[in-house]
């Protein structure tokens, strides 16, 4: 059972992270995925911001589902390298959505690009993400 099939069967249990992070999982289908996360206070810095990171880390687990929904039997991926440039923040108590899409999915490599918003008035990307991952070969 590869991680996609987990998680649609499991819901979120099926990744100990999104219990941590009290993470949603919304549409996996055809290279996009969605999953939604609400900021607590304690996923803030010292400025009271989100830390970078978990906008990161929301963008890299959506760019991963979508990438899982076009992986063949006995496929699984690794991350190569992932960028993430950060344009506006996000307050405790902000719900945020994020979203995955596949741009090339090859025999070796997968690119994917991952941005995360506010639920509400969604137009406002506050990160978008781009990151390579590595096709490989289940053992």
């Amino acid at each position: 059972m590869n991680y996609l099939e987990k998680i649609r069967q499991s819901g979120r249990d099926a990744n100990p992270f999104f219990r941590l992070m009290d993470i949603e999982i919304g549409d996996v289908c055809e290279g996009n995925a969605e999953i939604s996360m609400k900021v607590r206070p304690d996923m803030l810095n010292g400025e009271d911001w989100l830390q970078g990171g978990l906008f990161t880390a929301l963008a890299d687990e959506a760019m991963v589902l979508a990438i899982y929904s076009l992986l063949a039997p006995g496929e699984q991926i690794a991350t190569i390298s992932e960028t993430t440039t950060f344009i506006a923040g996000a307050r405790a108590g902000d719900l945020l959505v994020a979203s995955g899409r596949v741009i090339r999915k090859g025999k070796r490599v997968a690119f994917a690009e991952g941005d995360v918003r506010h639920a509400e008035g969604g137009n406002v990307i506050l990160s978008r993400s781009s990151a390579a991952f590595a096709v490989l070969k289940q053992r």
